[in-house]
């Protein structure tokens, strides 16, 4: 089916046409996406690997774009490993959409001398699904968070430098005033074989990794957001020149996106998305995938009763976000910019499309199910 839009489309295209007249100049890199109405090719970039964007692996399995886009158009889904990956792939015009964490969302709009793309929407906001600490298997049996915590002070901890969790450990470092032994630049992999070989003492991942680390008994959950309600975040951004030329396209993956995260939503569809999710990757069960979305976890040790929640647009959260995140790639050097230029995060786009379907945000919440719950391999 394709999906006629009426009254949006011409207010959205005059008012996008005022702000880009003023705001955006012509890139090079500029593509051309045909006029209003016709068939559209589309590259999305997604994060399977990465939980709190796991909207993508819904919509690449259920298709909801098909209701909305031109008759015609095609969709093709390229994984990225890490968000950095699918914002090089949009900079360098591969890829048109991009399904990323709140870090890499925020370098990709401060590279408009490259090309230009903005934030258009949340994936989810929580508390566990960046921020997680884990420890080695024999650490102590803590009987808080804070102790926790406590313990890690001249411990030899391990983060991928530069990302949502990085930014949690440091966080947690200051406002508990403890200092590790050493905080190591690692990615994913290294610090599986830290874990393993028991060279580092705890790490701070992220989604789906943490539960399989844990389900591997390579480490055991310790600390999480919770403890002093730090968010992470996941956001849709998208290619400006698409923004500009195709109001239509963008009206109508917004209007999937918004399926797709109503679907992830419903607890009724966990088992399915448990399996979408693990037959797009590889190395991880149907188990571990449930669990770093739907899985319970115990107070003691950060497990949120809301695993993710769903604002759908960028609300005051989302935007609270994205500002202290800035600010914290700017004290790294990450960006050169404290604060994002205003046009960098375009909330009206999500919020047209959520008024003409009725509804408001959130949207939906995805709400911590106990371990009985699961009925998947």
């Amino acid at each position: 089916m394709t999906y006629r839009s009426s009254r949006w489309i011409p207010r959205i295209l005059l008012s996008l046409g005022l702000a880009f007249a003023s705001t955006t100049p012509t890139l090079a890199a500029d593509i051309d996406y045909g006029k209003v109405g016709e068939p559209v090719k589309l590259v999305i970039g997604y994060q399977p690997y990465y939980t709190q964007s796991w909207s993508g692996v819904v919509m690449r399995d259920k298709k909801f774009y098909e209701k909305y886009l031109p008759k015609g158009s095609t969709v093709d889904f390229a994984i990225g490993l890490q968000g950095a990956i699918i914002v090089n792939a949009m900079l360098a015009g591969k890829q048109h959409i991009g399904y990323v964490g709140d870090m890499p969302g925020i370098v990709a709009t401060t590279k408009q001398d490259v090309a230009d793309i903005r934030i258009v929407a949340t994936l989810g906001m929580g508390t566990d699904q960046c921020n997680i600490f884990l420890a080695r298997p024999d650490a102590p049996q803590f009987a808080s968070q804070k102790d926790a915590i406590k313990w890690l002070d001249g411990k030899q901890v391990a983060v991928p430098k530069g990302s949502c969790s990085d930014r949690f450990a440091q966080e947690i470092f200051k406002a508990e005033k403890v200092q590790p032994a050493a905080y190591l630049n690692q990615n994913l992999e290294v610090i599986t074989s830290g874990f393993r070989a028991k060279k580092i003492d705890a790490a701070v991942v992220w989604e789906p990794m943490a539960s399989r680390l844990v389900q591997e008994g390579l480490a055991k959950r310790i600390v999480s957001g919770e403890v002093i309600k730090e968010r992470d975040g996941g956001f849709l951004t998208m290619r400006a020149d698409l923004i500009k030329q195709r109001p239509d396209i963008v009206k109508a993956w917004l209007n999937a996106e918004l399926d797709a995260q109503l679907f992830l939503a419903d607890p009724k569809n966990a088992a399915e998305v448990a399996r979408m999710a693990a037959k797009q990757t590889t190395g991880l069960t149907e188990k571990m995938m449930w669990a770093s979305l739907y899985g319970q976890n115990p107070a003691t040790v950060g497990g949120a009763p809301t695993r993710l929640h769903m604002p759908y647009i960028i609300n005051d959260d989302a935007m609270n976000l994205i500002n202290k995140a800035s600010k914290f790639l700017f004290s790294i050097k990450s960006i050169n910019v404290e604060s994002l230029r205003p046009d960098a995060v375009m909330p009206d786009l999500a919020k047209a499309v959520l008024n003409e379907r009725g509804l408001q945000s959130p949207i939906g919440q995805v709400t911590a199910l106990a371990e009985s719950e699961f009925k998947g391999k």
